[in-house]
């Protein structure tokens, strides 16, 4: 499972012109998933997401926790970070896992967030064509891989 995620001041997603989700001073995150995840991934990587203390503090350093800011996350199903692009141009994503099977462990993360960190989630539409629009704060981007943690 992999999750990048982007301290923002605000961010939106839109499907077919419409607002789906949207967080104001908190994360976009980007989340995908691999062939061999289980839901110890997705405990793993929401304790992760719920405790990364990226926000300032009174003295201007990265001490603060989502939480601690009473921020939201808006969070982005992203199949292609599990993009492999070493041979030729053109990518290859079969270490995707298929979009069925995702969609059961996307909702599963957004939910644990939700009830065991106690923290606002929205949503883009699974497997839709979203534009997703955000202000990246710092900026600041953390990369977490569940196989690197």
């Amino acid at each position: 499972m992999r999750v990048v995620v982007q301290r923002v001041k605000n961010a939106t997603c839109h499907v077919d012109g419409k607002l789906t989700g949207k967080c104001d001073n908190g994360f976009m995150i980007l989340v995908g998933f691999t062939l061999t995840d289980t839901e110890a991934e997705l405990k793993l990587l929401a304790k992760k997401v719920a405790g990364l203390r990226v926000f300032n503090d009174e003295n201007m350093k990265m001490n603060k926790s989502l939480k601690d800011i009473n921020g939201t996350i808006l969070s982005i199903s992203q199949f292609t970070l599990y993009a492999d692009a070493k041979h030729g141009n053109r990518p290859s994503f079969t270490e995707a896992l298929p979009g069925d099977k995702a969609k059961v462990l996307y909702d599963k993360f957004n939910n644990i967030l939700r009830t065991e960190y106690n923290l606002h989630v929205e949503e883009g539409i699974f497997g839709a064509d979203m534009k997703v629009q955000f202000l990246n704060d710092g900026p600041v981007t953390i990369i977490l891989d569940s196989k690197e943690l």
